[in-house]
């Protein structure tokens, strides 16, 4: 299974960024979906995590209201739409795939994972 991620790039405080993950075998389409980011000099953390059944959407606090992840089926994309962004959003995004529909926020319960797409957010 291979993910894709793309739409990162550089905007101001305050701005919107929207973020794709494109996947190989309707990954992106039938299993459960996260995005995960990194800062220079921290650990990975969780952003956001879609599934089926129970709760469909998961968020780091950090991000609730601002951010909004999502899947387009027909598409086989999963998308991360970042609105109100802040400084302390910047970091490398990565896209990742569990081998279930289960939702989870915990990163070691994903199998795949995209190549990461930097995003970042001037004061």
């Amino acid at each position: 299974v291979q993910l894709q991620a793309s739409g990162g790039g550089s905007v101001q405080a305050g701005g919107s960024l929207r973020l794709s993950c494109t996947c190989s075998r309707r990954t992106c389409s039938n299993n459960a979906m996260g995005w995960f980011r990194q800062a220079p000099g921290t650990e990975r953390e969780a952003v956001a995590a879609i599934g089926w059944g129970g709760p469909t959407a998961l968020y780091a606090d950090s991000v609730k209201g601002r951010f909004t992840i999502s899947r387009d089926i027909a598409k086989g994309t999963v998308s991360l739409q970042m609105n109100s962004l802040k400084p302390e959003d910047t970091a490398v995004y990565y896209c990742a795939g569990r081998r279930d529909a289960k939702i989870s926020m915990s990163m070691t319960t994903y199998t795949y994972w995209g190549q990461g797409t930097q995003v970042t957010v001037s004061s």
